[in-house]
């Protein structure tokens, strides 16, 4: 297991850096409700008071009830500034207007809601001057479980190489809200979703393949075929010459 006293003292001194040597004034996040939101939040929160955390519904029930109750209590225990951004009826717009021109795919109509919350974080965060801190974890970048162009999105990531069983030691650590720690992963992105179920695989199993190379047969057959396949993820776009 990390120390995570030292590894709090490195990262909120690496964020302090990041804003020095960009010159912006603060920090915006995408405040989920979830685990890798939260350690963010609360890190970036550590390293100036300048941080906003934008709750950002969209489409799901469980966006609008528990998620959005657990990220404004993440907000209230460490005080840090909140903002609630509504963006069900702007999907639904953009789908009125995509569908009336062409036949969009369930993972695509998935994938518009973290598209939309980027663009809501860098509007919001261009205007006020702040960087958007990014919340994937390296046990979501392994498998790929992100949305490019979405909650990829970011100017600077400090869990990057965290892998969700230390994210889950880490909130500990840092006392956060039970709630937070205890809920299923899932990135909200339809009713019933949840992260393990999606994938078809845990995050204990992942992670132990990630530090450890073991697993059953089955599990390290998923493992290896999402990180092939998610490779153009984890890698900017191919330029010619």
């Amino acid at each position: 297991m990390r120390d995570y006293k030292t590894e709090t003292k490195k990262r909120v001194d690496w964020i302090k850096q990041t804003l020095a040597q960009t010159g912006e004034k603060g920090v915006i996040f995408g405040n989920s409700g979830g685990k890798d939101s939260a350690l963010v939040g609360i890190l970036c929160k550590m390293a100036t008071d300048e941080v906003l955390g934008v709750i950002m519904p969209c489409g799901s029930k469980q966006n609008y009830t528990s998620d959005k109750d657990d990220a404004i209590k993440l907000a209230g225990k460490f005080e840090i500034n909140e903002m609630t951004v509504y963006l069900t009826d702007t999907r639904g717009k953009l789908m009125e207007q995509l569908s009336a021109n062409a036949e969009i795919s369930d993972t695509a109509k998935s994938n518009i809601a973290p598209r939309l919350r980027m663009t809501t974080l860098y509007a919001i965060g261009q205007t006020m001057e702040y960087l958007v801190a990014g919340t994937s974890n390296k046990s979501e970048y392994h498998m790929g479980y992100f949305t490019k162009w979405g909650d990829a999105g970011c100017d600077f990531n400090p869990i990057a190489d965290l892998t969700a069983t230390e994210v889950f030691e880490f909130l500990e650590h840092l006392e956060c809200p039970p709630e937070i720690i205890n809920k299923a992963p899932s990135a909200g992105l339809f009713e019933g979703q949840t992260d393990e179920k999606e994938m078809g695989v845990t995050y204990a199993v992942i992670d132990k393949y990630i530090e450890t190379g073991e697993g059953s047969r089955k599990d390290i057959t998923i493992i290896e075929k999402a990180h092939k396949v998610t490779e153009h993820k984890r890698n900017l776009p191919l330029k010619f010459g």
